[in-house]
């Protein structure tokens, strides 16, 4: 059994084909990456089923979905003891002006937020939004 496998079953995803190469595709990227960047790199295959493994992966901590404020939904791969939880593993997400990647910055983590009685976070998203190492050389 692979690497991936062990992860997915982990997650109490059944390791199909599909699911597997969708997985090593995200694992290769040091970015988060679009449902249409997924659609595209698997041109042959179902769109609905490539939408389905995303809401799934998401729903089982294994992708978090970022939103960077391009209106455009990007998902990257969970760390290894992540159970994307409000109250202590968020991090910051880095979106680049000029490349329009946005990448997690992992080491990078969002504090708590004490919210007033009463109120009760589901989600937390911090983007910094500049020029990423890879554009400033330009």
């Amino acid at each position: 059994m692979s690497d991936i496998e062990k992860i997915l079953e982990a997650h109490e995803v059944r390791p199909t084909a599909m699911r597997i190469l969708i997985y090593k595709f995200m694992a290769k990227k040091d970015r988060a990456v679009t449902l249409t960047e997924i659609e595209n790199a698997f041109g042959k295959a179902d769109r609905a089923t490539l939408s389905r493994t995303i809401r799934t992966f998401e729903a089982k901590d294994i992708v978090h979905q970022i939103d960077d404020g391009t209106g455009i939904p990007k998902y990257a791969l969970c760390e290894s003891d992540c159970n994307c939880e409000v109250e202590q593993d968020l991090h910051i997400h880095f979106h680049c002006n000029n490349c329009d990647e946005t990448v997690c910055l992992t080491d990078h983590k969002i504090p708590h937020i004490n919210l007033p009685e009463g109120y009760m976070a589901e989600n937390v998203n911090l983007v910094v939004k500049g020029i990423c190492e890879k554009c400033s050389g330009d």
